[in-house]
């Protein structure tokens, strides 16, 4: 197995991003409120 140095370490490209992580948590947040809509409805007040 080869080392990198410090320069080919950050060339390198891969990974999950701050955006990916951040939409995959937005997207849970919006399906777990669909189905508590859905399982228990609310009146506006």
């Amino acid at each position: 197995m080869q080392k990198m140095n410090q320069e080919e370490m950050e060339k390198t490209k891969g990974g999950i991003g701050f955006w990916a992580v951040a939409g995959i948590i937005s997207a849970v947040i919006f399906v777990v409120g669909v189905v508590d809509g859905i399982a228990r409805p609310l009146k506006c007040n």
